[in-house]
């Protein structure tokens, strides 16, 4: 059977953000059931899922009281429309209960199918917020070097990693950058108020190079995740949006990873207390059972656009938007968060960090940051130059695999860092074997030939 879905996958399937080529030579690994923070692949392995399928599965897999609101809401009502003023009662009391839970004045949801959408859907709002307060000429964005605001047209060119620009004429004219905070190859140096300063500055300079009347928003996560894990100095999301507000342009948090207990609160907004114009969810929020995204919108942001609209309608929808299975699976979800899991997640958040930086002796080991149950570990050949893995090492793949063979599923990122993201369902004892897996993948790549020719110390 396996052998048969590798050849039909090769055959049919395209795969996302993958070397077509590289991925039919490769060819697939079948995850055939999980429960818990554990998933089985198609010939019976077992493995730690420490990364929550792709930092989604926030709850862990086989909760059945998911399941069940999921059968129920399709047995009762699979599908309804929220055009045509229609509506389901899912939708409806989900959005109450998130607005009730969300920072400041976050009262209005727009539901997508995932994050890339939601952060589209942001980019036509806000172009229609500046339009409708008589300031059509503010049409550009910035946002932050290594940043990722998913694979949207639109979006994947706020988003600043090449893969998502080379060979699609990205960015676009109107999507500008300022340089990350990412605080170990900060060429700044490692002091977080310097960093902060910086940033602040940088935002303002690239306003002024554009014009004052020109910048419509700026977009930022409080992780950059898909760039390796890069944690913020405490004070620099707030510092940001301060600098927003004093520009007066739209701040939008993109909490797509973050949101659902990855840092530990519900939302990573609220542990600076800052309140965005907008922000962005996904992931968590079905803890990946069911695709789903929401935009959230302030009270201001949606009256703006309310009263610029007037009668007419606002002419944005998606045929899924608010649809009710997917609303039913994030009420039940939300149920779980709040049942326990925040406080798990927390509890073993802290263990993850703990276990983590245990590993940073390690010979490879050059930076381990993260907060909550959202980690990295960035590998070096030497620690005081920060050298990276050699890229003849295929660093992405070859660690990858080596941490599928220890019982492991990890993040790999190209320049030689794992990412960590695991279920808030973890164990005490799931901890510590994704730490112990880790430093075995360390030790297997530390006798790698490539490695010791060019490992210093």
């Amino acid at each position: 059977m396996a052998n048969s879905l590798n050849e039909l996958d090769r055959q049919h399937l395209v795969h996302p953000v993958s070397s077509w080529q590289g991925h039919e030579a490769r060819g697939v690994r079948v995850l055939r059931s999980a429960k818990g923070a554990t998933v089985t692949d198609a010939t019976g392995k077992e493995l730690i899922d420490g990364f929550a399928g792709l930092w989604c599965v926030n709850a862990g897999y086989g909760h059945e009281s998911v399941v069940q609101a999921a059968a129920e809401q399709m047995r009762q009502l699979p599908y309804a429309t929220s055009y045509f003023d229609l509506g389901a009662e899912a939708p409806i009391r989900l959005a109450a209960e998130l607005a009730e839970r969300a920072p400041g004045d976050l009262n209005h949801l727009y539901f997508t199918l995932g994050g890339s959408d939601a952060v589209d859907s942001t980019i036509r709002f806000v172009r229609y917020y500046w339009h409708a307060k008589g300031q059509p000429q503010r049409d550009q964005f910035i946002s932050v070097e290594q940043g990722y605001h998913g694979s949207s047209s639109a979006g994947a060119g706020l988003t600043a990693l090449p893969a998502f620009h080379d060979g699609f004429g990205l960015p676009y004219a109107w999507q500008h950058k300022i340089p990350s905070h990412y605080l170990y190859r900060n060429p700044l140096g490692d002091d977080p108020q310097t960093v902060i300063d910086a940033s602040v500055a940088a935002l303002k300079a690239k306003v002024a190079e554009l014009g004052e009347d020109r910048v419509a928003a700026f977009y930022v996560e409080p992780i950059q995740g898909s760039a390796g894990v890069l944690v913020p100095p405490r004070g620099w999301i707030k510092a940001m949006r301060a600098a927003c507000a004093e520009l007066e342009i739209l701040f939008i948090a993109d909490e797509v990873i973050t949101g659902f207990g990855r840092t530990g609160p519900l939302f990573a907004c609220s542990e600076e207390g800052i309140v965005p114009d907008m922000m962005t969810t996904a992931k968590g929020l079905t803890s990946g059972y069911a695709p789903m995204g929401a935009v959230f919108l302030s009270d201001h942001v949606y009256q703006t656009i309310a009263q610029g609209a007037g009668a007419k309608a606002v002419g944005h929808g998606f045929t899924y938007s608010a649809h009710p299975v997917s609303a039913a699976v994030a009420l039940e979800v939300l149920k779980l968060y709040e049942g326990g899991l925040l406080d798990n997640g927390r509890a073993m958040g802290a263990r993850l960090q703990a276990g983590l930086s245990a590993l940073a002796d390690h010979p490879l080991v050059g930076d381990v940051r993260g907060r909550g149950m959202l980690a990295a570990i960035e590998l070096v050949t030497d620690k005081e130059r920060k050298t990276p893995l050699p890229t003849e090492l295929n660093p992405a793949t070859r660690l990858f695999d080596r941490a599928w063979e220890q019982g492991l599923v990890i993040r790999s990122f190209a320049q030689g860092a794992f990412g960590y993201a695991p279920p808030l369902c973890c164990t005490a004892e799931e901890i510590d074997a994704i730490v112990v897996r880790t430093r075995v993948v360390l030790d297997q790549t530390l006798e790698d030939p490539e490695i010791r020719a060019v490992l210093k110390g």
